[in-house]
């Protein structure tokens, strides 16, 4: 009966462990799409970190807090990247990270969930909701997001006629535990 203990206080202090844990990135992508004279053009922002504390089985205790470089923005165009960086986009000497805060989470059934986040981009806040899945691989998870926003919310360019304003972003990353 000892050892049944023993065993059971094992593996809550492991489950515990995870959920409070540090998060390791072992693996991350970020890109976005946007339409351009009526063409998706993208790219990829890079410079993740991440604290993610997130447990399947106690959502309300659940959090991340993570944060990309601005100055990794990448489009395969040294010049438009130059001008994103610029203080007409995202004024990375000014702004150097984009940060994104969790609020509360909803399970949707399975490994599907939603996040409520603060997003700050340029010191402008907006609160989004990210469909995302939560996959236990074992000695890592995987997390996938795809969210949208609207560029002009967080002062990003001005008004375009040939610029889109909705930025498609799509997020994966490989947590080790």
């Amino acid at each position: 009966m000892k050892k049944v203990i023993l065993f059971m206080a094992v593996i809550l202090t492991a489950n515990i462990g995870f959920s409070q844990s540090k998060s390791t990135i072992n693996k991350s992508k970020i890109s976005f799409k946007i339409k351009n004279l009526g063409i998706n053009t993208g790219g990829t922002i890079g410079g993740l970190q991440a604290n993610i504390q997130f447990n399947p089985a106690d959502l309300a205790a659940s959090s991340v807090e993570a944060s990309v470089e601005t100055k990794t923005i990448n489009t395969d165009n040294d010049s438009r990247d130059e001008h994103l960086r610029s203080d007409d986009f995202f004024g990375v000497a000014r702004y150097p990270k984009i940060n994104l805060k969790s609020v509360s989470f909803k399970h949707n059934g399975g490994k599907n969930y939603t996040g409520t986040f603060n997003l700050t981009i340029k010191d402008k806040t907006k609160q989004i909701d990210v469909p995302f899945t939560y996959v236990d691989e074992g000695n890592n998870v995987v997390i996938k997001g795809n969210f949208k926003i609207d560029r002009l919310d967080f002062g990003i360019g001005g008004n375009s006629m040939i610029l889109g304003n909705e930025v498609s972003i799509s997020v994966e990353a490989e947590v080790g535990k």
